[in-house]
């Protein structure tokens, strides 16, 4: 018995790991890559970040390729009547489709880890090579035309010239929250892209502030943020952050929540108490009903992640349940018409109920902890109706 199953199990990891390395190179090759120089990354940066980019892509292409794979090694033995052997000789066929659940629930744990951990650290590190990127990008252009003009932002600096990564004898001039354009000179300057944050850093070297309003300064060293030029994804995307770190922000936001709440409390019995019922709604009550919203979207987009990323992960097993049966159903040695039977079901029933599913879980009208899971609960009714005619066959 464990002699065959160390068989088939041999067999799913020996057609997985080329199946995966196969379809994981065509996506980066023919997708990532193409993308990449079409957004302007030259090779050395394309080079670069292709580690990174691996296990990113991992967590998609592992579902569809187990599938594949449990297509292919089930219907060949189906089609080779290995499977009517193995009945013939007395042995139930759970036995060998057994490997197959096993594989599926180590590969969805990994998937899981993969999403939690190595996708966030992944991010994290494209993100700096692209920061890099756009540094040179920026200092080239300031070694070219001596200035750099954000009208949109109304940001100006020109320099005398740039040495390395230092800006020498740079003018500043940057537009205030009033209105005004304050002026800042140094003898240099060191410029750094913070794309977590979305904004450039300027760190100043013996400076000088000038305001309109005659509030005017010596600095010997500063930091002054601006706005990023290009926009770009930020890292605090719930997609991009552990779940370790997902939980302590929807901490902060409960927390946030019930500060402004007990405020409200306080202000309202001060009111009541002072006879002032003009002063029950707050002045600034938009503002503060914008802020909660944006908290309580916030707050249903992380939780959407927490469950969503786990559902998404379980899928690996729920697609064996299902391929493993319907490969040994249809007994045909035609890997691409099982793979075709299973996915296709899966492709316009499963993915479109995630996504629906998904997109009610962020907008707060079902609840995460369950709404995730529908998606694999109907592959689980499917799986379970499929495994019930292999045992009765």
């Amino acid at each position: 018995m464990r002699l065959l199953q160390r068989y088939v199990l041999n067999d799913l990891l020996r057609v997985f790991g080329l199946a995966i390395t196969v379809l994981t190179m065509l996506l980066v090759v023919m997708g990532v890559v193409q993308e990449a120089a079409k957004n302007g990354l030259g090779a050395q940066q394309i080079f670069k970040i292709l580690p990174y980019i691996v296990p990113s892509l991992l967590p998609f292409t592992i579902p569809a390729t187990l599938l594949l794979t449990v297509c292919i090694v089930y219907g060949r033995m189906a089609g080779d009547h290995e499977i009517g052997a193995i009945k013939a000789a007395g042995i139930n066929v759970l036995a060998v489709l057994v490997p197959s659940f096993v594989l599926g629930a180590v590969l969805s744990l990994g998937t899981f880890v993969l999403t939690d951990q190595f996708i966030p650290w992944a991010r994290a590190n494209i993100e700096h090579v692209v920061a890099q990127e756009m540094e040179d990008i920026f200092l080239d252009l300031l070694r070219t035309n001596s200035s750099y003009h954000d009208l949109g932002h109304g940001i100006s600096i020109n320099v005398a010239s740039v040495e390395e990564r230092r800006l020498i004898n740079p003018i500043f001039r940057y537009r205030l929250a009033n209105g005004d354009v304050a002026t800042v000179t140094a003898r240099q300057a060191k410029i750094q892209f913070d794309m977590r944050e979305q904004q450039v850093l300027l760190d100043l070297d013996d400076g000088h502030i000038e305001t309109p309003g005659g509030n005017n300064g010596m600095i010997a060293h500063e930091r002054l943020p601006f706005p990023m030029p290009v926009a770009a994804d930020s890292l605090k995307a719930p997609r991009n952050m552990t779940i370790d770190n997902i939980r302590r922000e929807l901490s902060t936001i409960d927390r946030e929540k019930q500060e402004v709440a007990n405020r409200q409390i306080i202000k309202s019995v001060l009111a009541l108490s002072a006879g002032a019922f003009d002063r029950l709604v707050p002045r600034n009550q938009e503002a503060e009903d914008y802020k909660d919203r944006l908290r309580t979207e916030r707050f249903n987009r992380l939780r959407t992640e927490i469950h969503g990323r786990t559902a998404l992960a379980c899928s690996c097993v729920f697609f064996v349940l299902i391929g493993s049966p319907v490969a040994i159903i249809k007994g045909r040695r035609q890997f691409l018409t099982n793979f075709a039977i299973c996915f296709l079901p899966i492709l316009v029933g499963y993915y479109p109920v995630v996504i629906l599913t998904m997109d009610l879980c962020r907008g707060g009208r079902i609840d995460p902890t369950w709404g995730m899971w529908v998606g694999n609960l109907g592959l689980a009714a499917a799986a379970a109706y499929m495994l019930h005619r292999v045992m009765k066959n």
